[in-house]
């Protein structure tokens, strides 16, 4: 969403835009404050367990997918619950499949995670 201006006080609104959804989100879904603090586990072993370099950014980029498809998907589904509140077979569909974006990237991740961190503990519980 570029304005286009060279003025500092637009280009802040958008940070401030974005701040406020991030908030939004995290007051609001349990399930981005569960993939969040899941985050912060996998950080903090990353951290213990000495990633490399590679690892560190397989890790940073699996955790900012799930993130962001938790956020689409609750946007998704605030809109369409806007649009039409009643239930329609089509809303919910849509919803489903939304859902299930986050469930595949979810399951990625833990595969990701077992594969990062297999090895390392493995090494440290032998």
């Amino acid at each position: 969403m570029n304005s286009g201006s060279s003025d500092p006080k637009k280009k802040g609104i958008g940070f401030a835009c974005a701040w406020k959804g991030i908030r939004l989100v995290w007051s609001s879904e349990r399930n981005f404050r569960i993939h969040t603090a899941a985050a912060v586990l996998a950080l903090t072993a990353g951290g213990i367990l000495g990633l490399s370099t590679v690892e560190w950014a397989v890790l940073i980029v699996t955790i900012a997918l799930v993130l962001t498809l938790e956020m689409v998907n609750s946007a998704v589904e605030k809109l369409l619950d806007h649009l039409h509140p009643s239930h329609h077979p089509a809303v919910g569909a849509v919803k489903d499949v939304s859902a299930g974006a986050v469930l595949t990237a979810a399951g990625g991740s833990v595969v990701i995670g077992i594969f990062l961190f297999g090895p390392k503990l493995a090494a440290v519980l032998m």
